[in-house]
């Protein structure tokens, strides 16, 4: 099972920089775009979570108007992040990464099931059914309640699939949500490192098309979870 954002899929141009200073604009705010990465960068270190890891849209609505703020935007910065966490929720705003079908179609051939799971509000069936793609099971935090990395998300996931945790691997780009999370449940996991960050990270991936050969699909040798 595959993290959707930054896993499969990336922000388009509409949740950007620019995206950012449009939706500004339209609320009477003047938002820098060169500001943009490090106010992003900042609002995800001053994140708290919601103690019992439900889903709880507003803390993304106030880590937008953190960003939007870090942009330079005074006023009514809270109605623009409003705005601009809404338009998180559409399918047509992402971009599929180029490993991400291959990479599900290598794995479809082989017989495996295919899952989706993520920390959003986005409707994921209308996603896939938007970029195209081929999965057996899709679940969001808004849909089950809790959060990545909570238990039970991982185990609704887990029987939407129809398979035990100890024959699933979690694909995801953060060690805490994705990987400490799965392995938690019992699952396995791998970190799909594309920038570098974690270069000494156990199950470490820096590219999707690495990921059938971590699981023993491209010949002999040792594989994750014993196929």
């Amino acid at each position: 099972m595959f993290d959707v954002d930054f896993t499969i899929a990336r922000p388009g141009p509409d949740l950007g920089p620019e995206g950012y200073r449009r939706v500004g604009e339209r609320h009477g705010l003047d938002l820098d775009p060169a500001l943009h990465d490090e106010a992003r960068r900042d609002a995800l270190a001053a994140l708290k979570r919601h103690p019992e890891l439900d889903h709880d849209e507003e803390i993304w609505v106030l880590f937008t108007q953190r960003v939007i703020e870090g942009m330079g935007g005074t006023g009514n910065t809270y109605t623009a992040a409003v705005e601009m966490t809404h338009a998180w929720d559409h399918a047509q705003h992402f971009e599929l990464f180029e490993d991400a079908v291959p990479t599900l179609e290598t794995l479809r051939a082989h017989g495996l099931g295919v899952g989706l799971l993520s920390n959003t509000a986005r409707d994921l069936e209308a996603f896939v059914t938007h970029h195209r793609l081929e999965v057996d099971a899709v679940l969001t935090s808004r849909m089950h309640g809790k959060t990545k990395p909570h238990i039970a998300i991982f185990a609704r996931i887990l029987e939407l699939l129809g398979v035990d945790a100890a024959r699933a691997v979690m694909v995801g780009d953060t060690i805490e949500d994705d990987v400490d999370g799965a392995r938690a449940a019992g699952m396995h996991a791998l970190l799909l490192d594309r920038d570098g960050l974690y270069p000494d990270a156990a199950g470490r991936l820096d590219d999707l098309r690495a990921l059938p050969a971590a699981l023993g699909l491209d010949g002999p040798g040792s594989s994750i979870v014993g196929l």
